[in-house]
């Protein structure tokens, strides 16, 4: 009985002209990981979620459904929340640069992009009121300067100084390959 996977003495015939899926240079994607600060609020939030969500069936089954849709209601703000929270952070495509934030989304096209480039300064730490001395990814437009795209002490950086360096270079170099030139 001939299994269906890939063994040593079978040549494996696919076609070599496939590209592969992350050589799609029109699809957004974000040139590092998640920092582990991002990723366990989201998990801390989609566990309140899950609490939240069995609050709902007790609810539905000992008292009023409107109570329970409110309460379910709840649970699918918190979910939805803590999705966006893992979805924040700088996107590229050949399309151009994305900056994702819990609110809002700016994109800038390519042509519109002046320069990327990496400077020390006073940058916020975790997003918080509370500034320390690092470094920040800025994006010059011919609109203007908009605010810092990553800095070494957010939430998907902070003490990862190695990992916020290669993601500078990578979005430097997306920026230097499709940017105006």
């Amino acid at each position: 009985m001939p299994l269906p996977f890939l063994t040593a003495d079978r040549v494996f015939e696919a076609a070599d002209d496939v590209p592969l899926p992350y050589d799609d240079r029109d699809r957004w994607r974000r040139p590092y990981r998640p920092g582990p600060w991002r990723v366990a609020v989201a998990a801390l939030a989609l566990l309140l979620a899950s609490f939240v969500l069995f609050a709902a069936v007790i609810i539905a089954a000992t008292s009023e459904l409107t109570s329970a849709g409110i309460v379910f209601a709840l649970a699918l703000l918190v979910i939805a929340a803590a999705l966006r929270l893992l979805r924040m952070g700088v996107w590229v495509s050949a399309r151009g640069l994305r900056h994702v934030g819990f609110l809002t989304t700016r994109t800038a096209p390519w042509a519109q992009v002046v320069s990327v480039r990496t400077v020390q300064q006073p940058v916020r730490w975790l997003g918080l009121p509370r500034t320390v001395q690092g470094q920040a990814l800025l994006l010059g437009r011919e609109a203007g300067v908009m605010p810092p795209l990553m800095t070494t002490h957010n939430a998907d950086f902070l003490g990862r100084s190695v990992a916020f360096d290669r993601a500078a270079d990578s979005v430097e170099a997306w920026a230097e390959e499709y940017g105006p030139r």
